[in-house]
């Protein structure tokens, strides 16, 4: 599902953006540009980004390979 309609990111972008190491909405941006433009999506954004960290750490606790 698309988060930020002018860059085009959608959730898997956050979502792998977290799994490259964007871990707030200023690197977020820096990786997918999400936010940078008209700022609507700021909102959802973190709330993905929210959730991608939550995996990210589960991920790391299991000590599995999601690459």
């Amino acid at each position: 599902m698309f988060v930020c309609n002018c860059k085009g990111v959608t959730d898997h972008d956050i979502h792998q953006a977290a799994l490259n190491g964007a871990s707030d909405l200023r690197t977020l941006r820096q990786c997918t540009g999400a936010t940078g433009q008209c700022g609507k999506c700021a909102v959802h954004a973190r709330e993905v980004l929210t959730d991608a960290l939550k995996e990210v750490e589960s991920y790391d606790a299991m000590n599995t390979n999601y690459a």
